[in-house]
């Protein structure tokens, strides 16, 4: 059984990323593990009369914290410490998983392919070639088919 301690789940506040935190919470439930939720935010660069800036808006730091602390678990026991930090997302969560000494990475992955991937980028892929622990990359499970509609026989349609 691998032993876990600290679990780090990278949000971006999408979709995937919501239900990499649900796995993330059924793991830390199970193992009774120490589980942080991390948002690393790009810095935003404006380029103004004199250059380039980088603009910093405590209101949007406030939001994201505010973003941030609404990720709890269901179950009680289960307790989630929140960090959020400004940089490279993929630099700052591997700094994250060295300074918490993680046990395992538990993030989302947005599946995306061709050359829409090659000019993005993959944060998972790139989080997994060089995190020091193992690293879980969750995919939204599929969405459930909706069901097919019956056919009626003539004899239904009309009572």
């Amino acid at each position: 059984m691998l032993p876990l301690r600290t679990i780090l789940h990278p949000t971006d506040f999408s979709e995937q990323s919501d239900y990499a935190f649900w796995m993330a919470c059924l793991l830390a439930q199970d193992y009774e593990t120490r589980l942080i939720a991390l948002h690393v935010t790009e810095p935003t660069v404006i380029c103004g009369e004199f250059g380039p800036y980088v603009r910093e808006s405590e209101t949007d730091r406030e939001e994201l914290n505010r973003r941030l602390r609404q990720l709890q678990a269901s179950d009680p026991k289960v307790f989630v410490e929140h960090y959020l930090r400004e940089g490279d997302p993929v630099e700052e969560i591997l700094r994250a998983a060295e300074q918490t000494r993680c046990d395992l990475i538990v993030m989302g992955s947005h599946g995306r392919t061709g050359l829409n991937r090659l000019l993005m980028g993959s944060v998972a892929e790139q989080v997994m070639r060089w995190a020091p622990c193992p690293v879980l990359v969750v995919k939204s499970p599929p969405p459930v088919p909706s069901p097919a509609p019956t056919e009626q026989t003539p004899e239904s349609a009309i009572a």
